[in-house]
C-alpha cells in the first residue's frame, strides 16, 4: 500500500472511531467562544459569555449557576447547576444529581430538546438539584493552571485521568456545595468512567445511586465489523498518531475529510450513522440540527487510543503504553492493570438503560457487564431495555421521558 493510500485509510479509520462514540452524524461548525474568567476550587463564577447557562438554560426560565473547579492534575472544569424549582430560590436541600456526557460531547448534549423532553429540566421540575459536567478539553473546560490548550502536554490524558482526577473533583464540588451524597447519570463514556471508578472503591462514599445510559464497558460484541477494523487500525498507528495530541473533529484536516465524505454523491452520512451506531428511532430533526451546531467537541488523541484498545482487547483496563518498559514505569508491571468490575460494591444501586438497536452498547456486551454485577440484588440493580432505541435516543429521544426518564427518576426516589 503506497503512502497516500495509507494516510487515506488512517484518516478513514479515525473517522470511524468518531462516528462510533458520537452516535450521530457530524459536520464541522464553529465552536462557541470559550473566553471567560476562571475561578478555582469550587468557587461560584458569574456566567461566562455565551455560556451554557445563558445559552441553554436561563432562556427557558430556569435558574442556573456556572462553577469552575480545579482537578488534582491542574485542569479547570466548567460545571452548571440548575437548582430544583421547588427550592423557591432559597437554600437548596434537594437531592443532587450529576450528569456526565460521553466523548466528543459536552454538557449541552443534555439540553437540546424542549424542557419537557430534556433530562436536566425534567429532573429540576421534579425537585432535584441538577449539576452538569463538562470534560476537560471541551469548549468551556480548556484551562489548566500551568498548561495551554495549544500545548501537547495539555492533551496527555485518557479516560484513566477522568477516573483518577476528573470525577473525584466533580463529585467533591457537588458534595461540598450540597452536603449530600449524589445521584449520578452517565451516558456512553460517562458510564465507563463511573464503572471503573466504583470498581476501585472510588466515590462510593459520595454516591447515592447511579444511572448508566447506553453503557459501554465490554465492547467485543459490537455489530459493526467496520468499527472493529477501524479500532484495530487506530491502535496500529499509535506512534504516528501521537504527533497529534488534540483530536478536534472541527479541525481543518478532519473538516476537509468530512466534507469530502458527506458530499460524495454515492454516500449518505445519515445512512453511515445508522450503519455505525445503529438506527436511532426517535430523534427530532430540529434537535439534530441544534446538535450539529454545537457538537462535536475535542478530545485527546490518547483518549481515542485508549478507547480503541478497549474495543480491540475486549477487556476494561488502564491505558496500554505498548512497551513493557513504559507500562512498568507507570504500573509496576508489564501489562496495564484491569478494572475488575466485579469489585463494584453491591450496595451501590445501579440503573441501566440500553437499547436493542444500539450498535455500540450492544446487548451482548451489556449482558457481560450485568453478569459482573450479579451480586447486586433486588432494587439495587434495575434495567430498562428498549428494543427500538439506539445510542443517541437515550439523551435526545423525543419520547425518552416516557421510555426511560420516568423509570430513572422513580429509581432515584427509591434511593
Amino acid at each position: 500500500m503506497d503512502l497516500h493510500l495509507q494516510r487515506g485509510f488512517f484518516r478513514w479509520s479515525i473517522m470511524m472511531i468518531i462516528f462510533m462514540f458520537v452516535g450521530v452524524v457530524i459536520k464541522p461548525n464553529e465552536a462557541l467562544s470559550s473566553n471567560r474568567r476562571i475561578l478555582f476550587d469550587s468557587v461560584l463564577a458569574p456566567p461566562p459569555p455565551v455560556g451554557i447557562c445563558e445559552s441553554f438554560v436561563i432562556i427557558h426560565g430556569y435558574q442556573c449557576q456556572e462553577f469552575h473547579v480545579k482537578t488534582e492534575d491542574g485542569y479547570v472544569l466548567n460545571i452548571q447547576r440548575i437548582p430544583g424549582r421547588s427550592s423557591g430560590g432559597g437554600q437548596v436541600n434537594n437531592q443532587p444529581v450529576l450528569l456526565q456526557h460521553g466523548v466528543f460531547m459536552d454538557g449541552v448534549t443534555w439540553l437540546l430538546n424542549s424542557p419537557q423532553q430534556s433530562l436536566p429540566f425534567i429532573l429540576a421540575d421534579t425537585g432535584f438539584d441538577v449539576w452538569i459536567a463538562n470534560t476537560r478539553g471541551t469548549r468551556f473546560s480548556r484551562q489548566h493552571v500551568s498548561l495551554d490548550a495549544t500545548q501537547s502536554a495539555f492533551w496527555n490524558w485518557s479516560w484513566d485521568e477522568l477516573v483518577d482526577y476528573e470525577l473525584p473533583a466533580t463529585f467533591d464540588l457537588v458534595f461540598n456545595q450540597t452536603g449530600q451524597k449524589l445521584h449520578y447519570v452517565g451516558h456512553s463514556l460517562g458510564t465507563l468512567i463511573a464503572l471503573a471508578s466504583f470498581s476501585e472503591g472510588k466515590l462510593v462514599d459520595k454516591v447515592r445511586s447511579a444511572a448508566l445510559l447506553s453503557p459501554i464497558a465490554y465492547l467485543s460484541h459490537m455489530t459493526s465489523a467496520i468499527i472493529v477494523l477501524a479500532a484495530k487500525a487506530f491502535v496500529g498507528e499509535i506512534i504516528e498518531l501521537m504527533g497529534v495530541a488534540e483530536f478536534n473533529p472541527k479541525g481543518k484536516e478532519v473538516a476537509h475529510f468530512l466534507n469530502a465524505l458527506c458530499n460524495n454523491p454515492g454516500i449518505d452520512c445519515y445512512d453511515i450513522m445508522s450503519l455505525i451506531t445503529g438506527t436511532n428511532c426517535c430523534l427530532n430533526v430540529s434537535t439534530v440540527d441544534l446538535f450539529l451546531k454545537n457538537e462535536p467537541q475535542p478530545t485527546s488523541t490518547k483518549n481515542l487510543v485508549h478507547l480503541a484498545q478497549t474495543v480491540r482487547d475486549g477487556i476494561v483496563s488502564k491505558f496500554n503504553y505498548g512497551i513493557e518498559a513504559r507500562n512498568l514505569e507507570h504500573y509496576g508491571e508489564d501489562m496495564p492493570p484491569i478494572y475488575n468490575l466485579s469489585n463494584i460494591p453491591s450496595n451501590v444501586p445501579l440503573f441501566f438503560g440500553y437499547g436493542g438497536k444500539d450498535a455500540l452498547a450492544d446487548v451482548g456486551d451489556v449482558g457481560l457487564l450485568l453478569d459482573k454485577l450479579k451480586f447486586h440484588e433486588g432494587d439495587d440493580l434495575t434495567t430498562v431495555f428498549i428494543k427500538d432505541y439506539a445510542h443517541a435516543d437515550f439523551i435526545m429521544g423525543v419520547n425518552a421521558k416516557e421510555m426511560v426518564y420516568d423509570a430513572l427518576i422513580a429509581f432515584f426516589k427509591r434511593h
